[in-house]
């Protein structure tokens, strides 16, 4: 076919090499055979529909572009200016998107190449680049380091593992370039790339991958690349959970066996707990409303109840898969009497069900233990469904999951029982990881964090103060708004009832709260106030979250952003510690976030920096008996103090 041979010659020169002389040629390398593979598909198709002239063009200016990058010739970027300049508005279209989508596929093979070149490296055992360590380490070199460089003990490794946490905060980003469609595409095609190199390929195989990869490739070419409708922030929440669906669900119990095997190879001989809080998961998206209007309380709603129908839903579509696996008969006397309890006592409907759909007999009491889990989260499931659809359920709050703890005690139960029959090696199997997976993602799948801007609760106060006849709470000094704060904090009377006046803004920050009340406290995390300056944007939601009765108060986190916020940060902190009321009510624990992104506005990037280097070594000193972690997501960088 025309203009083939440049990318057949790439092809063929890298395989000549391989085979001749395969100690000579870097696993680098492979980049080159994924790259000609996916660009030689994309033209094929090009070619088909659109013929074989733009095949030939676009293929001509993609050698003149490499031609250029090799060796910077000005020539050649006339050339291929005058080209692309001559082109008919239509075609110009085409070729402009298929370069676009070649980008695409010529990323999706650095990817792969990279991933190839991990596992090798992982085969090796040849991690000695400390510069590439972030991305090129694994667990086990880690803990390795840690013992013999280090000179930490295994205990110590193993107890600092169990009692740390990692928050992967899911931010709201609405302005997300590649949609969901392209980005389940496209990691079909990595997927279809992987296993065309993979060493036990045969014929058919290689030809059915290579027939599903060119259907791949085309379909992402034929999507539209561009959003034409803005995303609700409920369409931001189902982008963030397809992560979930599609990687994290499965990826957190692999990572924790990874953790497992790592810690047998360094002399400990115990598994991670499966409740070790290693990991959770955060998220911004349908809860931060800062400067974004569209967030409203019924958006709030929606996500939390999205995010938990979809974790009953989740652990719903594996329960059957553990009822296959524990079909033993032997158990402890405590399961079995509670099997025999379950088993006198049903009363299913059973048409809902594709696997089990009798009463499971009583001689499988592991089946029906778990059966009685997989009703319950059926209905978990689909009160979630009603509420989120119709705002009522007729299904019962007793007939579902409420807490996490009622999930885990009959899998607790069953864990037990195993191991106490002999069944360990059972027990550590899907059992474990379905454990973990509760441990992790809880009924909520993620933490909701809520995140308002400070001026937003002083608006709502000062209305308050101001129906109470007392003054206008905005136009107070910092001191009197904390006495004022501390005396309705300590008090117990109510401050305000139905006929306070709320304007639009007041209201829709007053129905936060009344969410916050209404749904289960597992839903949500933090309550950060952005903008926060000082001790009084603490307390002011302390009161507002005892108003609106939130039955288990969310923690509140005060944002300093701005230069001279960074500046007052120790000193704002260091008065609220000084408060015993405020005292009790954390309990030894207080978070802390400094941002950069509206600091580098207010003075500058290199003073930001050094203010927020400052502010954290004087927020140390506040509070010497608490240590920094860091929390990370695509907008901004924060130091949280726990």
């Amino acid at each position: 076919m025309a203009g083939k041979a440049p990318m057949e010659r790439h092809q063929s020169i890298d395989a000549q090499l391989r085979l001749l002389a395969p100690g000579k040629v870097s696993e680098d390398d492979k980049l080159v055979e994924y790259d000609a593979l996916l660009v030689d598909r994309f033209l094929d198709i090009l070619q088909d529909l659109h013929g074989p002239h733009l095949r030939e063009f676009v293929q001509e200016c993609y050698e003149l572009s490499a031609e250029y990058e090799n060796d910077r010739d000005e020539a050649r970027l006339g050339e291929l200016g005058r080209k692309l300049t001559s082109l008919p508005p239509g075609d110009s279209i085409v070729v402009a998107s298929s370069f676009s989508h070649m980008l695409n596929l010529a990323n999706l093979a650095e990817e792969v190449q990279i991933a190839h070149r991990r596992r090798i490296k992982l085969k090796r055992g040849d991690f000695a680049d400390e510069a590439s360590a972030p991305t090129e380490s694994d667990i086990e070199e880690t803990l390795k380091r840690l013992v013999s460089q280090l000179g930490k003990s295994r205990e110590e490794v193993f107890d600092a593992l169990k009692n740390q946490t990692v928050d992967l905060v899911f931010t709201a980003h609405p302005t997300q370039s590649v949609r969901r469609s392209l980005l389940q595409k496209h990691g079909r095609i990595r997927n279809c790339l992987r296993q065309l190199y993979a060493k036990d390929i045969t014929a058919d195989d290689k030809q059915e991958l290579d027939e599903a990869l060119q259907r791949e490739i085309q379909a992402a070419f034929r999507t539209d690349e561009i959003r034409r409708t803005p995303p609700t922030p409920q369409d931001e929440m189902r982008a963030g959970m397809s992560y979930f669906h599609e990687t994290i669900w499965k990826g957190v119990p692999k990572f924790l066996r990874r953790i497992d095997t790592a810690l047998k190879n360094i002399g400990i001989n115990e598994r991670l707990p499966y409740n070790a809080p290693l990991i959770q998961f955060s998220s911004w998206m349908g809860g931060d409303r800062d400067g974004n209007p569209r967030v409203t309380p019924e958006v709030t709603r929606d996500v939390c109840l999205l995010a938990r129908m979809m974790a009953a839903n989740l652990y719903f579509s594996q329960i059957e898969d553990l009822m296959f696996e524990l079909s033993m008969w032997r158990c402890s006397d405590e399961l079995r009497i509670r099997a025999d309890e379950l088993h006198r006592s049903s009363k299913r409907a059973a048409k809902h069900y594709i696997e089990f759909w009798k009463q499971v007999p009583p001689n499988e009491p592991y089946r029906v233990i778990l059966g009685d889990v997989r009703d319950k989260l059926y209905y978990t499931r689909e009160r979630s469904r009603h509420l989120l659809t119709t705002g009522i359920s007729e299904i019962p709050e007793d007939a579902t999951f409420t807490n996490v703890e009622q999930f885990l005690e009959p899998l607790e139960l069953c864990y037990r029982s195993l191991c106490a029959c002999g069944d360990k090696p059972i027990a550590d199997g899907s059992l474990l990881d379905f454990l973990r997976q509760v441990s992790t993602f809880g009924l909520a799948l993620v933490k909701l964090d809520i995140r308002q801007e400070s001026d937003r609760h002083t608006d709502v106060l000062d209305s308050i103060t101001t129906h109470l006849g007392i003054g206008s709470y905005a136009e107070w000094s910092e001191e009197k708004r904390q006495d004022w704060l501390l005396s309705e904090l300590r008090g117990k009377r109510p401050l305000f009832g139905s006929d306070l006046p709320l304007t639009e803004e007041t209201a829709d920050v007053l129905g936060t709260f009344h969410v916050l009340a209404e749904l289960p406290a597992d839903c949500f995390g933090a309550y950060i106030i952005s903008m926060a300056t000082a001790p009084s944007d603490v307390l002011a939601v302390e009161l507002l979250q005892r108003e609106c009765h939130v039955k288990q108060p969310l923690r509140v986190v005060p944002l300093f952003e701005k230069l001279a916020d960074l500046e007052a940060a120790p000193a704002a902190v260091a008065r609220l510690f000084s408060i015993d009321w405020y005292m009790n009510r954390i309990n030894g624990k207080q978070e802390v976030m400094i941002g950069y992104s509206d600091s580098g506005k207010d003075a500058g990037r290199l003073s930001a920096a050094w203010q927020m280097y400052k502010a954290q070594e004087e927020l140390i000193k506040v509070a010497p008996l608490i240590w920094p972690f860091y929390r990370s997501h695509q907008t901004r960088y924060t130091d949280r103090f726990v």
